[in-house]
């Protein structure tokens, strides 16, 4: 992700904790409407963010600028159709960081954050942006990042077992991505910040900004 300043890195915090903890919240409220309590069995059916923090994770994003929290548990055997509740849930965290997005224009907006850009807007800013992050970085289609349900649907139903298998010892794909996107260049400038850089702009029109 994108290199910060330590005031910046302070303003972007917050947004992201709760961006965070909504993510994760989102995942164990609809694997419960499906049937699953391991979320809720487990305290993590919650907007506590301190449930939801990951200290590894944490200190990641003071020193490289890129965090995130523990997945909330859910287990598909308490699915009635497990492949199509999976889908929704995995799709649930990524929804709920577009619609908090969304906010977050309205309200700076609303109250007209662009005329002074005070420090609730610069919050409300960043809020709106850390969102969109989450959200893209989530909707990469590999295990176990959200976005892989995709590829998981596309699977015949007989591959699904030895691929959620395949899934829980996935991790390293998405550290890859993570290297790949902080330490290769292209046209002279790290993958992920030449992405930030465009978000950042793109968001700034969004909010009515040059």
């Amino acid at each position: 992700m994108p290199s910060h300043s330590l005031s910046e890195l302070i303003l972007l915090a917050p947004p992201l904790l709760f961006a965070l903890t909504i993510h994760e919240f989102a995942h164990g409220c609809v694997a419960s409407f499906f049937g699953d309590p391991t979320a809720k069995m487990q305290g993590r059916l919650t907007l506590n963010p301190l449930k939801h923090l990951d200290p590894i994770g944490t200190l990641a994003f003071f020193f490289i600028s890129f965090g995130w929290a523990r997945p909330v548990p859910v287990n598909p055997n308490y699915f009635r159709n497990p492949r199509k509740d999976m889908l929704w849930v995995a799709l649930a965290g990524p929804a709920t960081n577009i619609a908090l997005a969304v906010l977050a224009a309205v309200a700076f907006h609303v109250f007209d954050g662009a005329a002074t850009f005070p420090l609730w807007a610069r919050v409300v800013f960043y809020l709106g942006l850390v969102n969109i992050w989450l959200a893209a970085f989530n909707l990469i289609p590999i295990p176990p990042l959200d976005g892989s349900v995709l590829v998981e649907r596309a699977l015949p139903a007989k591959w699904w077992p030895g691929y959620l298998n395949f899934r829980r010892y996935a991790l390293p794909l998405v550290v890859l991505v993570i290297i790949v996107g902080n330490y290769v260049n292209v046209g002279g400038e790290p993958v992920f910040q030449r992405l930030a850089d465009g978000s950042i702009n793109w968001w700034i029109t969004v909010l009515g900004g040059h």
